[in-house]
């Protein structure tokens, strides 16, 4: 097996038994559509303070949640002893790390995917104006998360502090990533849309997530063996 066919029965292994159990994702959504509820009721409704809330909503909520899905990533590698095992398979360990990621990936996007409308219920604007530029836009932000995140997710992976330390080492490598999607949202949701803007900022996420995909790559092995 190549480590495409790893990275996809450690994903397809993940996502059947996230599937079964619903423990991550229902944690996520729940608590991402809560902080964007208890955030939008305390926000003036005026039109043009709306739109311009809205991206940092949205991100906010993505950004919790995404750290939240993190947080479980190798809970049950962890809870069953079973990270070693799955070390001394014939599993590549980038096929591990690829297919842990594009789990998690799948789970911030989705969650990302429900905060969208609710936020824009909320409060009163039309975020899918341009679906495509929202999905890509979207879409890179998950994957971002999740290749950056997986790396320190399991290098924490046994350490007792876990979910204070992950937030702390993980938001300031994140803080790039979240402004440009920020900058995009808005970008799609100002009056008239700046498309010219929101591809910029698209094309800067392309480039953040190829860059610490590649660094994520290189240090992962090392992580993990520690």
């Amino acid at each position: 097996m190549g480590m495409l066919a790893h990275l996809r029965a450690i994903a397809a292994k993940d996502l059947r038994v996230e599937r079964r159990s619903r423990e991550v994702v229902a944690t996520m959504a729940f608590f991402a559509a809560l902080l964007v509820i208890v955030m939008a009721i305390g926000f003036d409704h005026e039109r043009r303070f709306a739109r311009t809330a809205t991206p940092g909503l949205l991100w906010a909520a993505i950004a919790f949640a995404g750290t939240i899905g993190l947080g479980r990533a190798f809970d049950r590698e962890r809870e069953g002893d079973t990270m070693r095992a799955l070390l001394l398979s014939p599993a590549s360990r980038l096929g591990i790390f690829l297919g842990k990621a594009a789990t998690i990936a799948i789970l911030v996007f989705g969650v990302a995917a429900v905060c969208a409308p609710l936020t824009g219920l909320l409060l009163s604007v039309d975020l899918f104006v341009h679906p495509g530029y929202l999905a890509a836009t979207l879409a890179l932000g998950a994957i971002g998360v999740a290749v950056v995140g997986t790396v320190f997710a399991a290098s924490l992976l046994k350490v007792r502090a876990r979910d204070v330390l992950l937030p702390i080492v993980l938001y300031p490598l994140l803080i790039p990533l979240f402004v440009a999607g920020n900058r995009a949202t808005g970008a799609l949701l100002a009056d008239p849309a700046q498309l010219d803007v929101a591809r910029y900022w698209l094309g800067f996420l392309a480039v953040y997530d190829a860059v610490f995909l590649v660094v994520s790559l290189w240090l992962f092995e090392s992580v993990v063996i520690e």
